[in-house]
């Protein structure tokens, strides 16, 4: 072959190389590169991994399933796995499932599941269970979200007794000046479907005692030895607040690695205000198609 030949082709090789639309691209908190082996190397040496999700992006759905599979690979039954998108009134209806003694259609039908269950998260569920792996329904049920919402932490004191098992034990710390719930008082109707510009104080509390709750469901099905990988809104995680403010007073040793997305249009290059969301940061194009709206 002529090298004239050799070098066109060469060129097109590299021009078609050029033209490559990346889906995603990973960075340190810092913002340097990385790459997926980073995030699964810190994982493997970690004790709880925090991937903060962005609930509608198939990206991060995506990569919470390979993550999974390859701790998996790496540490077999003792990989446990945790989700906010399962409350905790439900474990019985999870672990009813994953014994047979319930059909899938009839724990679809009781749990409470999201609109985007059956794309993103079910696939979690199904590994758990094809594996014989303990899944963790770890948030608050979402009607005591709503009291404390409309009427503080207080107002978990009307709630029946028996029921209190499926909440953090109470009364819970609480830390106002917390950048991820003071944030929340100037977020107007971007946060918790609110439709006014002003935010309830109470709203803040009920972002933590989500947090609180699940944090203490991580501890409670933790044992040293294995991973616990939870997936959760970044929000809950974000720049190590939020869930783990709380698993730090509920367990201080713990050694946590988190993740984060954010949607950027160019994502050759971290943006400064996303720098320190998380240890490791997936930065995905803004055009990226969604899974639900």
């Amino acid at each position: 072959m002529k090298l004239s030949v050799i070098l066109f082709l060469l060129i097109l090789t590299l021009q078609a190389f050029s033209q490559d639309k990346p889906a995603y691209k990973i960075f340190t908190g810092e913002g340097k590169k990385a790459d997926y082996q980073d995030i699964l190397k810190a994982a493997t040496k970690s004790d709880i991994v925090f991937f903060g999700e962005l609930h509608d992006n198939p990206i991060d759905h995506w990569l919470e399933l390979e993550l999974t599979r390859s701790l998996f690979a790496a540490k077999g039954k003792d990989l446990i796995l945790s989700a906010e998108m399962f409350e905790t009134d439900n474990q019985i209806l999870i672990d009813e499932y994953f014994a047979g003694i319930i059909k899938e259609s009839s724990f679809e039908t009781e749990a409470r599941l999201w609109k985007n269950y059956a794309t993103d998260y079910k696939p979690l569920l199904n590994f758990a269970k094809e594996n014989g792996l303990k899944f963790v329904a770890s948030n608050i049920p979402r009607r005591y979200a709503a009291v404390v919402a409309s009427g503080g932490f207080e107002a978990l004191q009307n709630i029946f007794p028996d029921e209190l098992k499926y909440i953090v034990p109470l009364p819970i710390e609480y830390d106002p000046e917390l950048a991820c719930y003071k944030d929340m008082l100037s977020m107007g109707s971007s946060i918790g479907g609110a439709t006014s510009g002003k935010v309830s104080e109470n709203l803040p509390k009920a972002q933590a005692i989500k947090d609180a709750t699940m944090a203490k469901s991580i501890v409670n099905n933790w044992q040293k030895g294995q991973i616990l990988l939870h997936y959760n809104g970044s929000y809950h995680s974000d720049r190590h607040m939020g869930i783990l403010w709380y698993l730090n007073k509920f367990n201080p040793s713990v050694k946590i690695t988190t993740i984060s997305a954010v949607l950027q249009d160019d994502i050759e290059k971290m943006n400064d205000e996303n720098k320190g969301l998380a240890d490791f940061i997936i930065v995905i194009p803004s055009s990226m198609t969604r899974t639900y709206k």
